[in-house]
């Protein structure tokens, strides 16, 4: 049976000048990317990336050792809109987060909601196993969306515990029945054969 793995983009350079989709992996999400793509041993996958910088560095590493080019590039996979608010420090972005997923109906400070961006990423996700009924799919993401995507999928309210501990993680499901294997996982634990 398919199956689809959605893993979150790793650590990435902070740069007050760059708009935050421009920002790439720094040293540590580089050397993060290309350990798991040293443990590649097979192929059959098909690559999808949202359309920001720190997602695709990981995606085309990915697919070119995967032997998938071109990757499969969609803005609906991108991380939920938060450019109202600019870049956020780190107690004022958990707060933002904690009211994000708090209330899911409700837009803070001009953020697209929630359950607009998880109607959004289970939709691109729908769409990218309809395109590819029978082929094994990475898609390369981000963790707010990957996080609603997993309660949607799971069939449990958006919370913020269901959320991954840090960025570089990923969760499989079959991509028939959209039915979650695993809860987050750090990106080490991952083989792709």
């Amino acid at each position: 049976m398919p199956r689809a793995i959605y893993l979150t983009h790793p650590e990435v350079n902070v740069d007050l000048n760059v708009a935050v989709p421009d920002w790439g992996l720094n040293d540590i999400g580089q050397a993060r990317v290309a350990a798991l793509v040293a443990r590649v041993s097979g192929g059959g996958w098909q690559v999808a990336s949202s359309t920001e910088r720190k997602a695709l560095e990981m995606a085309w590493p990915l697919a070119a050792c995967l032997g998938q080019a071109p990757v499969s590039i969609r803005h609906d996979l991108g991380e939920n809109d938060r450019s109202s608010t600019g870049f956020l420090k780190e107690s004022a972005f958990q707060t933002a987060a904690n009211a994000f997923f708090g209330a899911p109906d409700v837009s803070y400070k001009g953020w697209e909601r929630a359950v607009d961006a998880q109607a959004r990423i289970v939709g691109a996700v729908q769409d990218l196993t309809s395109d590819c009924p029978n082929d094994n799919l990475v898609v390369c993401g981000h963790g707010g969306v990957g996080t609603l995507l997993y309660c949607a999928l799971v069939g449990v309210p958006m919370d913020r515990q269901w959320d991954q501990k840090g960025g570089g993680h990923w969760f499989a499901f079959d991509t028939r029945t959209l039915t979650p294997e695993n809860h987050w996982q750090p990106m080490e634990t991952l083989v792709l054969n």
